[in-house]
């Protein structure tokens, strides 16, 4: 069974690979994000924004609606919030919509979001910087751009809560010496629910902690077992170090007792 769910999880990572492949290009710093997959009300809420807004076009196959209960939430709870395109808390997370529709509408079929964090060695902080780096773009099939991925298929599901950003563009001169529009920054013109702008200046700390939740659910979701096999490693260490070295000890002083 666990190599049958480690096989599958190595299949899903070679298909976003591709995807991600796309990001990879881009010359834009990343911003940090410290995330603590120990932090199980971070978690929930995480699952909670990843149940409402992604996982209507994102499957994540990999993870069963019963796995949430690892970080806590109750069986009861699921049942009633989460299970909206599944039957029963024991089914993957899978989408209702097909992959036909998606190509049609997105111009690709939306990733599984099983492992998204695991294909990119610095995977939380592009999730973190590419939730919030979405602005305005008319030339865009769904009137947004990413900043991170340029001319990105997804819209912007968060955008009432975080309200609109629009691109501001400064001049720099390519290895030719030819002058070109690079992005410099965005900058916040429509607060959403979870910003505001107060005499010019954005204030968007309540949507980065959303963000932040999400990307340490997504984290978390790629390898959910991290925490126990950390657990784990430091019960052989304990064992190894305080129980077993002292034994060890003794028999080799057994051992060389003649010799000396």
């Amino acid at each position: 069974m666990k190599l049958t769910r480690m096989i599958k999880q190595l299949l899903l990572l070679a298909c976003v690979a591709p995807v991600l492949a796309l990001a990879n290009e881009s010359s834009v710093q990343l911003d940090h994000v410290e995330i603590n997959p120990r932090n199980q009300e971070s978690l929930q809420r995480g699952a909670q924004v990843f149940v409402n807004y992604c996982l209507s076009c994102h499957s994540a196959q990999a993870m069963r609606f019963n796995g949430l209960a690892d970080i806590g939430i109750p069986e009861e709870q699921i049942k009633a919030n989460m299970l909206f395109a599944a039957d029963k808390v024991t089914d993957p997370m899978t989408v209702a919509m097909n992959g036909k529709e998606a190509k049609e509408w997105f111009g690709a079929v939306p990733p599984d979001l099983s492992v998204i964090a695991r294909t990119k060695d610095n995977g939380a902080d592009w999730l973190y910087t590419y939730l919030r780096g979405f602005y305005r773009d008319s030339s865009r099939p769904t009137g947004w751009n990413n900043k991170v991925f340029d001319k990105v298929g997804m819209p912007h599901v968060l955008w009432e809560l975080q309200g609109e950003q629009v691109a501001v563009y400064k001049t720099e001169k390519d290895h030719e010496n030819k002058p070109h529009q690079v992005l410099e920054k965005l900058e916040l013109v429509k607060p959403g629910l979870l910003t505001s702008l107060n005499d010019g200046k954005a204030n968007t700390l309540e949507y980065d902690r959303k963000v932040t939740d999400l990307v340490n659910y997504l984290v978390w979701m790629g390898e959910p077992h991290q925490v126990f096999r950390e657990q784990l490693g430091y019960g052989v260490l304990f064992f190894l170090i305080l129980i077993l070295l002292p034994f060890v000890y003794l028999l080799k002083q057994d051992y060389w007792k003649e010799v000396h």
